[in-house]
């Protein structure tokens, strides 16, 4: 199959159909081309690690519905498992054997974690930690941190200003002012700020990703995670992990075993739906109890549980248990990213790659990412021109500079070198004035 140069005839004539019907054409605005140019790709399958468009055309896909499947497409166990399990009933609104089963699995992974609920969505897990965080403090306010994204719930819907420790404003039309004042925004990897802004005593939480992967990939500087987990503790906070990307990718036991630091609270969601639908939030038992029905805070969902979504969640970590799963993944991504490092050195390129096990991102224009102010100096424009020539190559990226690409079991060694191959050819073409190759 060959890449079309040029938007496919198909794609085109969905996205036209689509744009009256649904708000720029896409159920989830990450989907679309707006920081990038164009308009999206329409896909039609999936398998390992390739995916192909409504025109047939392939590529190696490292967006991997947005990192949920670490077991590249349409695996077999997972799709097994989910067949059979529609077979006996799509949704009953009621108790089944599968979500005890999905949920002992889990709490078996992590050291520590004793209860967890599941839910729909990673932004549904959040937003009641965040509840369950204020009802066990009877505190209002939340730390996050500047280009941590934590879902579309109001309260996470807010930017910093111009300064590390600035009360938040609403980062979305329809976002009461009251609610973004309850939040707080502090500078990933400064300790300092978070202190200052711990000192007043009202902070419920603190909510972070262990390794920031919405900023591009961040990783957090040696002491950052556990000074969190301390000034939590002095100030009589709870320290809520985001591990809706990274549980159950970076490592089987997640950032407890990742970065040796346990959080109070913990949210998940892709992979441990298998590609299905779901979330999590979960912690210790005397915390979790506190949620309906054993609990005065309430959290409910028609489809929480919901039996597919748990068979192919049960699947998926299952196969997890094998460590050579990540063994592979983390050799995949240490190969594309000494790769991509590689051919913007000989090329001349000021780029910066940042690797966490098999998350890996390449920024534009810049020498070092270690918070949001420093990625938001990437050049955009280069990646947007870099972007469409991987494309055009066969290779799928995320149709944004401050996205993660994600490595999968799927994706083989000859897969990594035709992606470093494509890239060369997409460098040469985004940089068509660079001196030759060292």
């Amino acid at each position: 199959m060959t890449n079309a140069q040029s938007m496919p005839n198909r794609s085109k004539s969905l996205f036209e159909r689509a744009v009256q019907i649904i708000p720029g054409g896409v159920n989830s605005p990450v989907r679309a081309f707006k920081a990038v140019g164009g308009n999206p790709l329409f896909i039609d399958k999936a398998d390992g690690s390739k995916i192909y468009d409504a025109d047939g055309n392939e590529y190696i896909d490292y967006v991997c519905s947005w990192g949920a499947l670490i077991l590249g497409h349409n695996n077999a166990a997972i799709r097994d498992a989910a067949i059979t399990a529609a077979q006996r009933g799509m949704s009953f609104g009621a108790p089944t054997e599968a979500e005890v089963k999905l949920a002992e699995k889990i709490v078996s992974f992590i050291p520590g974690l004793e209860m967890v609920r599941m839910v729909n969505s990673g932004t549904e897990a959040v937003m009641s930690a965040l509840r369950l965080a204020r009802a066990r403090t009877g505190r209002r306010k939340v730390i996050k941190f500047e280009g941590c994204y934590h879902g579309h719930a109001d309260a996470m819907l807010v930017k910093a200003g111009s300064g590390a420790l600035t009360t938040g404003v609403p980062d979305s039309a329809g976002v009461s002012e009251n609610i973004a004042g309850d939040t707080l925004v502090a500078s990933y990897n400064d300790l300092a700020g978070v202190d200052e802004l711990l000192r007043k005593r009202d902070v419920a939480c603190v909510i972070v990703e262990p390794v920031a992967a919405n900023m591009g990939v961040v990783l957090p500087k040696e002491g950052f995670l556990s000074g969190l987990k301390n000034l939590c503790g002095a100030y009589g906070a709870l320290l809520v992990f985001d591990e809706v990307i990274t549980g159950f990718r970076l490592c089987k036991g997640g950032a407890y075993e990742y970065c040796g630091v346990a959080a109070d609270l913990v949210t998940y969601g892709k992979i441990i739906g298998g590609g299905m639908p779901v979330g999590a939030y979960g912690g210790k038992r005397e915390i979790m109890e506190l949620v309906a029905p054993d609990g005065p805070v309430y959290q409910a969902g028609t489809l929480s549980g919901n039996p597919v979504a748990m068979a192919a969640g049960l699947a998926a970590l299952t196969a997890l248990e094998n460590q050579e799963v990540y063994d592979r993944i983390d050799r995949m991504g240490e190969r594309l990213a000494a790769g991509l490092s590689e051919i913007t050195r000989r090329y001349k390129v000021k780029a910066r790659v940042n690797r966490a096990g098999s998350l890996v991102c390449l920024f534009f224009g810049i020498d070092s990412a270690d918070d949001c102010k420093s990625v938001k100096k990437a050049d955009t424009e280069r990646y947007a021109r870099y972007f469409h020539a991987m494309l055009s190559a066969g290779a799928c990226l995320a149709p944004s500079q401050f996205e993660a690409m994600f490595v999968s079991y799927a994706h083989t060694e000859n897969d990594i070198d035709e992606t470093l191959d494509r890239a060369e050819t997409a460098m040469r073409r985004v940089i068509p004035r660079a001196a030759a190759p060292l």
